[in-house]
């Protein structure tokens, strides 16, 4: 989900991955208060977050720590970067890189816009590095970059940000041989995004720079994880495969890099794979919280994928567990010391909301979409997600009154929106299709059939440019969804071959892909689409929906017999 956020707004799911990522890090002050010791001084003997060797002018003694250190960055990894940069102050107090680690770890630049106080902790970071002797050429050049984003003025985000990433870029020419100036540049290019930005040219950029370093630095934990955010759209998700495969094993201890091979086996419908990497991001969460270190924070959102993952494959009993577990994590994560932060609030209730949405709208479970209310303590940008759900659901009961209200409701809290931290995201990609959507859906109720289809395509016709969320229901089908109960089939059929393409493997669209095909009077495309959802989902066996696919296998044993 999008980010906090310049990247991540063109998609729902980004915008969540943003804010939970967010959430961890405002967990790093509990964390350095209560486990700094545990954290950094004994990592565990078999620890595995990628291999970095980034030289510093400093004591000897902090080489290795600084390499763990900046591991961490690129596992984005801040609750235990942070601790682990503030040892090493403690250690070898003139290491001007160590204050530079502090700055970069509350940097967080792909998906958060610091508030003024981490805006003034990562200024006096900066200048205590600047001031200190015991620096190098190449690392006053790393420590001037990030100073073009701190240092106080006017400059809005937009302006630091790409000064930044200017400053990056220069430093990677001056020293082409460092691999994580590489990764860094190619990272800042991501924060470049803007977030209404749909042309993909910053991700390209980002890959120019990453294919390279990855051919020659495939353990780097930096290039790894940035190909895959470069590559997360349905445009460049098969690039990003190679290192999907590779991030789980460099970094198999961080609970994040564990979970991000995710989004690129998400975006290819690649199940069995998405499944394997969430639930070993969970181990690695759990190992990492026996260890007194920050894992629980990742838990949730490794959860969002695997239940997603497992109804995509017919996994219904698999999928409500996850539903009936993901209440006694939150409320873990929710009991810990010092958890009353906007932030932290803010990934309760997101929480609490989004796993009883996406379960009901994938098993298309109308009358309860309908009912759903906003968890309690929601903000006014997480409340819009029950909205959402709402108004789909009432769509396709032609509830027009209610689907209407759904609308009023997203609207007001988008105005709310409007008024604080991230006013800049009812702007955004992401925001656009989700108002058209919901808008779609409420004139569908009102049987305003042209008005339907016209805002569910300008909807779709954006987000197939930037894909969908991960965990989210693709506009694109959405749209078939309207023309197959308009009883346009044929239309139907062409707008689920296009979802297809662009969000592989998804249950209902294989599925409703089929029952257009079939009320279209292609038997051969039906049968293709049934063959598909059978294969993806084991046969069904696991599967709540056992009339969907008995039908399915009832079509192609039909099928096949009549082709004998």
């Amino acid at each position: 989900m999008s980010a906090d956020y310049p990247v991540i707004y063109n998609s729902r799911d980004m915008k969540v991955f943003a804010l939970c990522l967010l959430a961890v890090s405002a967990f790093s002050a509990v964390a350095q208060s209560t486990h700094s010791m545990a954290m950094t001084s004994t990592p565990a003997p078999d620890e595995r977050l990628g291999t970095v060797s980034f030289a510093v002018f400093c004591n000897a003694s902090v080489q290795a720590p600084f390499n763990r250190g900046v591991a961490l960055l690129h596992d984005f990894w801040y609750a235990e970067s942070q601790p682990q940069f503030e040892q090493i102050v403690k250690a070898d107090p003139g290491c001007a890189m160590a204050h530079w680690g502090i700055a970069m770890s509350v940097f967080q630049q792909i998906w958060d816009r610091p508030d003024d106080s981490t805006m003034k902790f990562g200024w006096k970071e900066i200048e205590k590095a600047q001031s200190s002797a015991q620096k190098n050429l190449r690392e006053s050049e790393y420590i001037a970059a990030l100073a073009t984003f701190y240092k106080p003025g006017k400059e809005d985000f937009t302006a630091r940000i790409n000064a930044y990433s200017d400053a990056m870029g220069r430093l990677y020419q001056h020293y082409p041989d460092d691999v994580d100036a590489g990764a860094f540049y190619a990272l800042s290019l991501l924060a470049a995004v803007a977030p209404n930005d749909t042309s993909l040219t910053q991700e390209h950029k980002a890959m120019a720079v990453l294919t390279p370093l990855f051919a020659k630095y495939p353990d780097n934990p930096g290039v790894v994880h940035y190909i895959i955010h470069s590559c997360d759209n349905p445009v460049m998700a098969s690039d990003g495969l190679a290192a999907a495969d590779r991030y789980g094993v460099i970094a198999s201890s961080g609970p994040h890099a564990v979970h991000m091979s995710g989004h690129i086996y998400a975006r290819l419908g690649m199940w069995p794979q998405d499944i394997d990497s969430q639930l070993a991001a969970i181990k690695a969460s759990e190992a990492a919280e026996a260890r007194y270190e920050s894992g629980i924070m990742d838990e949730p959102h490794s959860y969002d994928f695997l239940m997603y993952a497992y109804l995509q494959s017919g996994q219904d009993a698999n999928a409500k567990q996850v539903l009936e577990k993901i209440p006694s994590v939150v409320d873990r994560f929710a009991a810990m010391p010092d958890m009353g932060g906007r932030d932290m609030n803010w990934m309760v209730a997101y929480y609490r909301g989004k796993f009883p949405v996406f379960y009901a709208l994938e098993l298309r479970d109308w009358s309860t979409a309908a009912a759903l209310k906003p968890a309690g303590g929601a903000s006014p940008d997480v409340a819009t997600m029950t909205w959402w759900a709402r108004a789909i659901a009432d769509g396709h009961l032609r509830h027009a009154d209610q689907a209407n209200a759904d609308l009023a409701h997203y609207d007001a809290l988008m105005a709310e929106v409007k008024k604080g931290r991230h006013a800049y995201y009812a702007d955004s990609t992401g925001a656009k299709i989700e108002r058209n959507e919901i808008a779609a859906w409420a004139s569908f109720a009102a049987n305003q059939k042209d008005e339907a289809l016209k805002q569910m395509r300008d909807a779709a016709d954006l987000q197939d440019k930037v894909g969908q969320g991960e965990v989210d229901i693709p506009a694109r089908e959405m749209l078939a969804d309207m023309l197959l109960e308009l009883h346009e089939p044929q239309q139907a059929l062409a707008e689920y071959r296009v979802s297809l393409k662009l969000s592989p493997n998804r249950f209902n669209g294989l599925y409703n892909a089929g029952v257009a095909a079939e009320a279209a009077g292609d038997k051969a495309a039906a049968a293709k689409y049934y063959e598909a959802l059978l294969k993806s989902t084991g046969g069904g066996g696991q599967s709540s929906r056992p009339e969907l696919l008995a039908h399915a296998r009832s079509f192609v044993s039909a099928t096949q017999m009549a082709e004998k």
